[in-house]
């Protein structure tokens, strides 16, 4: 009896979610083969210049634009944010600071605040309880 290895591959948009690309931006070829796990694992090792490029200026996945903002996504979306934003546009929104943004990062900032209260509450209990 001997075991076949079968290759682990991924859809392309699940590829460019671990890559953090938008993946409508990425080359035709990449959107439309399946990427194995070796070829995502070279693809973050050694980015080609199309990568490199993305990463750089975009246009850049929800989850990305919400991080460079220092929001959450459901912020973004709050914001009215709803497509790909290239690096340039992430940019004038920060120096904008319109008030929906401003809002928002207080949101957040209130949120890991609240997130650290709690988890130092559970290091209490975790201490005294052993």
């Amino acid at each position: 009896m001997t075991s076949h290895k079968t290759t682990q591959t991924m859809k392309p948009a699940t590829a460019a979610k671990k890559l953090g690309v938008y993946l409508e931006a990425t080359p035709a070829e990449f959107q439309e083969g399946v990427v194995s796990r070796t070829e995502l694992n070279a693809l973050q090792a050694d980015p080609p210049a199309w990568l490199q490029e993305l990463r750089r200026n975009g246009p850049h996945p929800r989850p990305v634009v919400a991080a460079k903002l220092g929001i959450s996504i459901a912020g973004l979306a709050r914001g009215g944010v709803t497509e790909a934003l290239t690096t340039e546009q992430i940019e004038a929104l920060k120096n904008e600071a319109p008030e929906w943004l401003q809002k928002e990062r207080a949101t957040q900032a209130e949120v890991r605040k609240e997130a650290v209260r709690i988890k130092e509450k559970q290091a209490e209990r975790a201490a005294r309880e052993s």
